[in-house]
């Protein structure tokens, strides 16, 4: 990386040399490396490598990375490159307005079904105090509201005039689009709140191929905008839900002209419940906005992974479904072409949905056993809880295990006696009590995962557990450690 900055000595301007080392330290974003934080191993790696060559290009490469790293790799690259420069190290002349820029005004275009805004933030660079602001340009970036609220594309253009002249003209001709001004506040949260969704992910986050090489400088350029003397919420946010709005919509819908040919009202009762927690908890307390994309992704991907339902509620949701859609629509201003299409997409998943859900009795597990299990309907629970408590039937000394509740403090502990076949130290007890509630909250995720990943190599289930218990006690109650202990384990050590 050191030896490619040599080609920062042949750019023109400022902004080609952010890019380009926002290209280069984008080659580790999102990757993880053995025992410690990438950011830290090859970011920082990198700031004192370069400091070490004390050459014009290490230079120029410090003086970027000041503003475009991380706060702990921009302070070393400042100190590092200030030394350079006493010491008389050459560099560029456009060097020293890396990131002395201004805001030049900010744009969002979002479509009629609110799944993503295009949120365009203009800038220019101040070459002085006097002179007029130099080379203008765009920062776009997509923010999907049917992937988490996530930025999932970014990129950067000269053509600023032409680009909000043809971002205009497209919104001007089409109803399912809008196009408007808004305040710098407002695009700094929105976007510094879908930056932060794409880097919640373990797993490699689905962006654009792009994302990673404009990461850096999105992060950089978005704390050139103002945050405002009160921080706005971004603009997808809303107002929560009570449960008792909720309940008050769920009713109003029931008693609409929408949903008045639905045959069963006590199963479309309990489906519009799910299609609320669904608009609050997974789209930003926004249960009335409808698309194809939601629809879909509510019927045949959250559904079948999250919630149990009744072989009345099974058949009932599609058509339930539907019926909201012209409820929403209607209440929201969806334009018709949107209703439509919304409503071809349910028609189209419904042919889906069946094999999508699978009844969970199929699998061979009984109804009563399903419903101790899952006492909050949370069908991604079913898993780890099995795994967490695999003796729930049959009887064991006298007892009669399925009268015993594994949600139960009491219940719980005689479970994990009998699952050490009743002889256990009670010091050891409380540990496996303590996974097992972990286990059965889900809290933290990353137990789960490691659990999975350590089964997936063959390893018992026993010592699956003891690893768990060894690292949750090595670490003690600091959650990020814990979670971030978790992530590194990748099998089981031979002193286990």
């Amino acid at each position: 990386m050191v030896q490619a900055a040599r080609e920062l000595l042949a750019v023109r301007t400022p902004l080609d040399a952010e890019l380009m080392v926002s290209d280069m330290i984008g080659a580790w974003w999102g990757r993880r490396v053995r025992g410690g934080d990438v950011e830290q191993v090859l970011g920082e790696g990198l700031v004192d490598y370069a400091a070490k060559a004390g050459t014009p290009a290490s230079l120029t490469l410090l003086m970027c990375l000041a503003y475009l790293g991380t706060a702990r790799q921009g302070a070393k690259a400042e100190g590092a490159a200030l030394a350079m420069m006493e010491s008389g190290v050459a560099r560029p002349g456009w060097a020293d307005k890396v990131g002395a820029v201004k805001p030049a005004g900010c744009y969002v275009s979002r479509d009629a079904y609110g799944d993503q805004d295009t949120v365009i933030c203009t800038f220019a660079y101040r070459w002085n105090e006097t002179s007029q602001l130099k080379d203008r340009h765009a920062l776009v970036m997509v923010v999907d509201y049917n992937m988490s609220g996530m930025a999932r594309d970014a990129w950067v253009s000269s053509q600023v005039d032409k680009l909000l002249e043809q971002a205009n003209a497209e919104a001007a001709g089409n109803p399912m689009l809008l196009f408007e001004e808004i305040q710098p506040e407002q695009a700094r949260a929105l976007l510094e709140s879908a930056m932060k969704a794409t880097r919640e992910p373990k797993t490699p986050p689905p962006v654009s191929d792009s994302y990673s090489a404009y990461h850096a400088f999105a992060r950089a350029r978005l704390k050139a905008l103002p945050p405002g003397r009160k921080r706005p919420a971004p603009l997808h946010i809303e107002a929560p839900y009570s449960r008792e709005r909720r309940a008050m919509l769920a009713a109003e819908f029931l008693a609409s002209d929408a949903a008045e040919h639905l045959s069963d009202p006590s199963a479309a009762s309990r489906c519009a419940d799910h299609i609320i927690d669904y608009g609050c908890e997974q789209d930003f307390n926004r249960p009335l906005r409808v698309s194809p994309t939601k629809c879909e992704t509510f019927l045949l991907d959250w559904l079948p992974r999250k919630v149990l339902l009744s072989v009345a509620e099974q058949e009932a949701m599609p058509h339930v479904l539907s019926a909201w859609v012209r409820f929403a629509a209607h209440r929201t201003g969806l334009p018709e072409q949107g209703l439509k299409a919304t409503l071809d997409a349910v028609w189209e998943a419904t042919g889906k949905f069946p094999e999508a859900y699978r009844d969970p009795t199929s699998f061979g597990l009984d109804l009563p056993l399903l419903e101790r299990l899952l006492p909050d309907g949370d069908l991604s629970a079913l898993a780890r809880r099995v795994f967490a408590f695999p003796y729930l039937q049959g009887t064991h000394n006298g007892i009669e295990l399925d009268t015993l509740n594994p949600a139960d403090e009491a219940d719980r502990r005689t479970l994990l006696e009998i699952d050490h076949g009743g002889t256990i130290d009670q010091e050891h007890l409380a540990w496996h009590e303590e996974i097992a509630t972990r286990l059965w909250e889900g809290d933290p995720p990353q137990l789960w995962e490691a659990a999975q990943r350590l089964l997936d190599l063959g390893h018992d289930r026993h010592d699956v557990l003891h690893v768990l218990i060894e690292i949750a006690e090595r670490i003690g109650g600091d959650p990020d450690e814990l979670a971030a202990a978790l992530d590194d384990i990748a099998d089981i050590p031979d002193e286990i």
